[in-house]
């Protein structure tokens, strides 16, 4: 019968472990289902996954992302056995209980944060998913956004297939960084450096391109950074926000709707309408302020290292380095306009 993958015999996974992930892979591309049998074959043959080549592995993996739905595909492959094998430190999240406000524990937040990731961009793809109609309404757009998430990023993956497999392991470092208080409160200090170098170990595993890795690991070190950028209630200023760009120089508006896909994934269905449209405006304000502001290769030169160490009489070092990136700063957010401006700028700082 139609829409159903089947497994012709019982050696088929023996012969090509590779099937293994390609079964789930063309399930998720045909919107086909995988047959009781054949599943039970692939549950049984899931260790099998260590001898297929690591690159073969991550393609597709992430060819199994890059659908919509990915959040049921990852589903199928942890009931099949299959995530243990290709993302082993997920196994450590299961049942890692979360702070009051997450709805989900620590597994199924990572799980629940690649569906959220789909349904806030379903629109570049043209395939509406059941996505909540107050959620889809309110997320921040831009002009291009969908040549932007289309973007090769390495290996032959977008930047929106990049974007699930950060909302994946953004957490992966939730279990190992762990804490309760006497108090009962629970804390994950450091859980998004350690999971930068986490993420950074399993890719450099399954042979992603090196800018593959930097893309997943910036985003992953600076999720929490979008909401975290102002006193609650109120609007980051220019500076912190020029300041995040030039921070994750390749995925500073990538993160941004990871933070989207978290928030979502947190509340899970505590969500209410207002503190959706709260969070959204602050990520559009983000996002709208930091297209707006130039980035310092596109600015005009007003000011260079020769100029700041002839004016003060100062010899080449970081001290240069320093002043002349707050001199660009300064720029971007529209403080100084000419060289003087500039230089009164330095002499001011030293």
């Amino acid at each position: 019968d139609t829409g159903v993958i089947r497994a012709n015999a019982d050696n088929v996974f023996h012969a090509d472990p590779a099937r293994l992930l390609r079964a789930p892979r063309l399930a998720a591309q045909l919107q086909f289902t995988i047959d009781e049998k054949t599943e039970s074959q692939i549950r049984r043959d899931a260790g099998l996954v260590s001898r297929v080549a690591p690159e073969r592995v991550r393609d597709e993996l992430m060819r199994l992302l890059s659908f919509p739905g990915a959040a049921d595909s990852v589903r199928w492959l942890d009931r099949a056995g299959l995530l243990s094998q290709v993302l082993p430190e997920l196994d450590e999240a299961r049942g890692v209980t979360q702070p009051k406000e997450h709805h989900w524990d620590v597994f199924n937040h990572l799980v629940e944060a690649v569906g959220h990731v789909d349904e806030i961009l379903a629109h570049l793809t043209g395939k509406q998913l059941t996505a909540d109609k107050f959620v889809t309404s309110m997320v921040p757009t831009f002009e291009g956004i969908q040549e932007y998430f289309q973007e090769e990023i390495g290996d032959g993956h977008t930047r929106l297939t990049y974007l699930k497999l950060t909302a994946l392991l953004h957490d992966v470092a939730k279990p190992a960084t762990k804490t309760v208080e006497p108090s009962g409160r629970m804390r994950f200090l450091g859980h998004h450096t350690m999971g930068e170098e986490m993420a950074g170990e399993i890719m450099r595993r399954l042979r992603f391109s090196r800018r593959g890795v930097r893309l997943v690991t910036q985003m992953i070190r600076n999720h929490l950074r979008p909401a975290q950028m102002a006193a609650k209630g109120e609007l980051p200023t220019g500076r912190a926000i020029y300041r995040y760009y030039r921070d994750v120089p390749d995925g500073a508006v990538d993160t941004l709707y990871l933070n989207m896909a978290d928030f979502l994934a947190a509340r899970g269905p505590t969500m209410t309408e207002e503190d959706w449209r709260d969070h959204c405006e602050l990520m559009d304000h983000i996002l709208t302020k930091g297209r707006q502001q130039s980035a310092p290769e596109t600015l005009p030169k007003i000011i260079t290292g020769h100029d700041i160490m002839e004016a003060l009489s100062l010899q080449p070092g970081p001290e240069v380095g320093r002043l002349l990136g707050l001199a660009h700063e300064a720029q971007a957010n529209g403080e100084i306009n000419s060289i003087d401006e500039a230089l009164d700028l330095v002499r001011s700082l030293v």
